[in-house]
């Protein structure tokens, strides 16, 4: 079985320009390591990765390589990435979970809340083998910080989910505690294997202390008025594990994703007002959330009823 998160059906209210940001740091960065030799490559990672030996001073890096201090090396990892998959799978969970924790927060805290999340991983990894001299990269401790977060503030949104079973193809809606709880039991999982070589890989105790990271900061860096564990959260359209039409998924990811004019933000929103369908009414799916309701201003505001839209060669550790 294989399953790929397509995106949550839990609006945020901002638009996550401090997610989109990271998003394209990570890809220009990681279009610079494309455009190296192998070799120069090479020496990328080690002059930015996180060297665990590096830092612990057991092998501390020739001063004629050595550019930034051992612990912003930490940060430095975060914006290099091993390959195409790994770039990939990281920016598109950062994409799905990002911008509702950033929402819960604020930008700027979001970005100390990222930072500290990706120096617990490092950290996590660090103590698991303080001597490894095998440079680790990638912007997963951060993301997992990020998961972890999005575990208590939303266990219960629905994830649209791409499910694979040998030759069998669904689109499924599943709570984010099962997508994320299967996702951190896989890297415990693999605890095992980590510990039987020094031999690169996955850094999966980076992944482990990042996530536990994000869920212990979260009650934290929250705003006052948002709630843990979905408080607030409307339950899904449709049940977990019912199939989903394709053409429903393509209509949502226009929508999402696509260029709409008549949104002031042009992002997912979570509260509007209610509009015709809300009262019972034949109302044009095409239409946005921001038109829906737009043209009644005569309402009370007082008693217009709001609601949550229902609208994832080199030996080097990938973190």
């Amino acid at each position: 079985m294989f399953f790929i998160p397509l995106f949550d059906d839990n609006p945020s209210r901002r638009t996550p320009w401090v997610a989109w940001m990271i998003i394209t740091a990570c890809v220009i960065v990681f279009m610079w390591q494309q455009s190296l030799p192998p070799q120069a490559e090479r020496l990328a990672f080690f002059q930015y990765g996180f060297i665990p030996a590096n830092a612990s001073g057991v092998a501390p890096l020739p001063p004629e390589i050595a550019i930034l201090p051992a612990w912003a090396t930490m940060i430095s990892a975060m914006f290099l990435h091993g390959g195409w998959m790994h770039i990939g799978g990281n920016m598109l969970y950062l994409w799905i979970f990002g911008d509702n924790v950033e929402d819960s927060m604020g930008p700027w805290r979001f970005v100390v809340f990222y930072l500290l999340c990706g120096a617990a991983a490092a950290l996590a990894q660090y103590m698991i083998g303080p001597a490894s001299r095998v440079p680790m990269v990638g912007a997963s401790g951060g993301i997992a910080g990020i998961l972890g977060a999005y575990l208590i503030l939303h266990p219960r949104a629905a994830i649209r989910t791409f499910l694979l079973i040998l030759i069998f193809i669904r689109f499924i809606n599943l709570p984010a505690w099962i997508v994320l709880g299967i996702w951190i039991g896989g890297q415990f999982v693999a605890v095992p294997n980590a510990l039987s070589g020094d031999d690169g890989g996955v850094a999966y105790f980076a992944h482990i202390g990042g996530f536990l990271a994000g869920m212990a900061l979260i009650p934290f860096f929250k705003r006052s008025d948002v709630p843990l564990f979905g408080a607030n959260d409307t339950p899904p359209d449709h049940l977990p594990g019912r199939p989903i039409p394709f053409s429903e998924i393509r209509q949502e990811a226009r929508y999402r994703y696509g260029r709409r004019t008549n949104d002031p933000l042009r992002s997912r929103v979570v509260v509007r007002d209610a509009g015709p369908a809300d009262d019972g009414e034949d109302a044009d799916d095409s239409v946005s959330p921001w038109q829906a309701g737009s043209g009644d201003e005569t309402r009370d505001k007082r008693s217009a009823r709001k609601r949550r839209g229902s609208v994832p060669g080199l030996r080097r550790r990938q973190d």
